[in-house]
């Protein structure tokens, strides 16, 4: 490519998870990519500066905005009176949100959106694992960093795309869903359970954006929707979507040995992953492959090497006496499905389930009673949250005992100290326990891997009496 006909992309918060992926993706296009941002963590500077992309220094340079640019890609953490944003406006530039400007990379492939409250991650991670193993040409998009794959964007001359379709804002001067613009040929919806409430105050506005989401598909498209979910089955049902309209749910499978097994057509199929909702994510993954040519033997060969997506059910140890999962669960239906399927899948152990309360949602006061039950699975259920992010967030305090009557569970316990905490936990004794730790936070810098190890090494030495 000429440098005159290279494309002149610039990134107002280059920084972001998804925001530096694409600049990854479009600097390994060919196209010639700047971007700014006023803080840049890892791994973002890391990769950013090994691709030459890291802004010399932090903060907004409405200097850095001329005519040459052909767009400016604009992520959430800026803000509508961003310099750089009101310069580009001034100079009549082409401004994008992220998913504004996928959609334009994308609008002559076919577009497959995943989308759903919950599942939405693992289920587009499944897909791309199996596309690749079958060494299907595709470009994606997808929440997570993924075993096999360099960054989380990729952009190509690929046939079609595959996009996890989150329904939050597009950016701070775009108020539609970020799956609203993408317009689906192929979508798939997982599950509604209501989420994001400082944007969307009701669940009806909530269920709403998944009902334009669906409608929106056309004649020639296909809606894969979780029949299991009646949420999402009534919504579906009473789409006026012209497309057509394929259900999944939970297939035949049994456990042993702490093992889940598929019955398939063709035989038993073991699996790395495990859970009732893992068990739907790979119907709806196997229902979207098909549509895209891959039969079954080929999809089951496979998924049974799919070991999951990062955060979510995540293996940090594992010896005989004792397990440690990592998830990325945090609203109160993945919370409830989550811990339900560790209860399931390890009926004889001790499960010890602790989450914390990170969002914005869920350190909402008026939301928290959405949780009632939500930990009920779990032998012995901890809650942890962080008085200074609930003030941080400019929320009204919470107390220990609000959120205990939340959850509807007396036996459970509450930290608002994340090293007291870890401390507590590493007191038990691991053997025959599983521990469950549930958040989209970190425990306020806690090392996660780091208490496994810890957990690991405790089951090797003798128990002392």
């Amino acid at each position: 490519m000429k440098a005159k006909d290279q494309q002149k992309i610039h990134f107002i918060a280059i920084g972001g998870a998804a925001m530096h992926n694409l600049a990854l993706a479009l600097h390994q296009k060919g196209f010639l990519v700047s971007g700014s941002d006023d803080e840049i963590n890892e791994p973002s500077r890391s990769r950013l500066n090994a691709a030459g992309l890291l802004p010399k220094q932090d903060g907004w340079k409405p200097e850095s905005i001329s005519k040459e640019l052909d767009a400016v890609i604009l992520g959430m953490h800026a803000r509508a009176d961003n310099p750089e944003l009101l310069k580009a406006k001034e100079l009549g530039l082409k401004i994008y949100s992220y998913p504004e400007y996928l959609y334009e990379q994308s609008k002559d492939k076919t577009r497959v959106v995943i989308g759903g409250s919950h599942g939405k991650t693992t289920i587009t991670s499944m897909i791309l694992f199996v596309l690749k193993k079958v060494g299907m040409e595709f470009d994606f998009m997808v929440g997570a960093k993924l075993d096999g794959f360099d960054t989380m964007v990729k952009l190509s001359d690929a046939p079609v795309i595959i996009l996890e379709g989150d329904e939050y804002l597009s950016s701070p001067v775009d108020r539609r869903p970020k799956f609203h613009l993408y317009r689906a040929d192929i979508a798939l919806i997982s599950g509604i359970a209501w989420d994001h409430i400082n944007v969307f105050p009701t669940y009806e506005s909530y269920q709403e954006q998944f009902r334009i989401f669906a409608d929106q598909i056309p004649i020639t498209g296909k809606l894969v929707y979780c029949e299991a979910d009646p949420e999402v089955k009534n919504l579906v049902e009473q789409s006026v979507t012209p497309a057509k309209k394929i259900p999944y749910g939970i297939p035949a499978h049994e456990i042993r040995n702490g093992i889940t097994w598929l019955q398939t057509e063709s035989g038993e199929v073991d699996l790395k992953v495990f859970g009732e909702h893992n068990l739907m994510n790979l119907e709806g993954a196997r229902s979207i492959c098909n549509l895209l040519g891959i039969e079954n033997p080929q999809f089951y060969k496979a998924i049974r090497e799919f070991t999951g997506a990062s955060r979510r059910l995540e293996t940090l140890a594992r010896t005989e006496q004792v397990a440690v999962f990592k998830d990325f669960a945090h609203s109160p239906s993945k919370l409830k499905a989550t811990t339900e399927a560790v209860r399931k899948q390890f009926m004889n152990e001790t499960l010890v389930a602790c989450m914390e309360l990170h969002t914005f949602s869920s350190l909402n006061e008026d939301f928290l009673d959405q949780y009632k039950g939500s930990m009920d699975g779990a032998d012995i259920g901890i809650v942890y949250f962080n008085p200074h992010t609930i003030e941080h967030k400019k929320l009204k305090p919470i107390s220990a005992e609000r959120v205990k009557a939340a959850f509807g569970n007396p036996g459970l316990k509450i930290y608002t100290d994340s090293k007291r905490l870890m401390d507590d936990l590493l007191q038990m004794d691991p053997r025959g326990k599983v521990f469950l730790m549930m958040s989209s936070g970190n425990f306020d810098g806690q090392s996660l891997e780091e208490f496994a190890l810890k957990i690991a090494e405790k089951t090797m030495t003798p128990t002392s009496h």
